[in-house]
């Protein structure tokens, strides 16, 4: 991809986190649109009914792991299946607080997600990966 990322999708449970969230990537001014999903499934959702229009998509996709109903790996298993148009569209970096080494070690060997990144969202730490696959 050779642009400016213009949007970001973020994915967590927590709406104290995503409000939190939301607010430093406002201020960071790295994403125009932020889509907020309170699920992977209202993510899956939200990307099924928008495969066709490229536009909708969102460029990078912020996941958080520990999740109820379905957690962040199992929103993988499901991405995986989108079509190549979406998965190659859309990066993704797992944003989570969790310490369990298993989970570090479980996102970090997942090809979709190209880092994790540690709660709080620090927008410098943000921004380095962004440049890292975009042109900023």
């Amino acid at each position: 991809m050779l642009n400016k990322p213009r949007k970001v999708m973020l994915i967590d449970d927590n709406e104290v986190d995503l409000k939190i969230n939301s607010k430093i990537i406002t201020i960071s001014k790295l994403f125009d649109e932020i889509i907020l999903c309170m699920s992977g499934e209202e993510a899956l959702t939200y990307l099924n009914d928008h495969i066709d229009n490229d536009s909708a998509l969102p460029d990078f996709i912020l996941l958080d792991i520990q999740m109820p109903e379905m957690d962040g790996f199992e929103f993988l298993e499901f991405y995986k299946k989108l079509p190549k148009s979406v998965t190659e569209k859309c990066l993704i970096a797992i944003l989570s607080s969790t310490l369990d080494f298993g989970d570090i070690k479980k996102a970090e060997a997942s090809p979709y997600v190209i880092k994790l990144l540690k709660k709080p969202l620090f927008p410098k730490e943000l921004e380095e990966v962004l440049k890292k696959y975009f042109i900023l």
